[in-house]
């Protein structure tokens, strides 16, 4: 399906992507910064490599996706649900997840840099030793990960 027709057109060049069922599509490597996928159903999307800088994904389903490399620097994930999504590798600095379900999401080797994690839910995330967390990080939340 030539990547989604070319992600619609680069979906009418940036923005046009609110609202949009994209679940369990190929998106490996895509450009999609500065992005508007406000309220988008990315669950089980394989966004390996993919660059969301800046992208507005505030209350966006990414359930289950494949984030492994990502380049997330920057982007409003309010809200959002990442629930078991794989953030491995990802950059996630000086992003905002807030109020964002991160449960049982694998943040091994991901940089949370200035990450805003206020009211973030990362119980049964997985970090490792090369895992940037936020100095802003409270003590409920470390204690509610797994460190493998």
């Amino acid at each position: 399906m030539v990547r989604v027709a070319r992600l619609e057109k680069r979906a009418a060049l940036v923005g046009g992507l609110e609202g949009r069922d994209l679940s369990g599509r190929d998106l490996k490597g895509m450009n999609l910064s500065k992005a508007n996928l406000t309220g988008a159903n990315l669950s089980g999307a394989d966004l390996r490599g993919a660059d969301l800088k800046g992208a507005n994904l505030w209350r966006a389903n990414l359930e289950g996706a494949i984030l492994t490399g990502a380049d997330l620097n920057s982007a409003k994930l309010g809200a959002a649900i990442l629930k078991g999504a794989d953030l491995s590798g990802a950059n996630l600095e000086d992003a905002s997840l807030r109020v964002t379900d991160l449960s049982r999401a694998n943040l091994r080797g991901a940089n949370l840099t200035r990450t805003d994690l206020d009211w973030a839910d990362l119980r049964g995330a997985t970090y490792d030793d090369s895992t940037i967390l936020p100095k802003s990080i409270s003590s409920g939340q470390l204690q509610s990960m797994t460190k493998v």
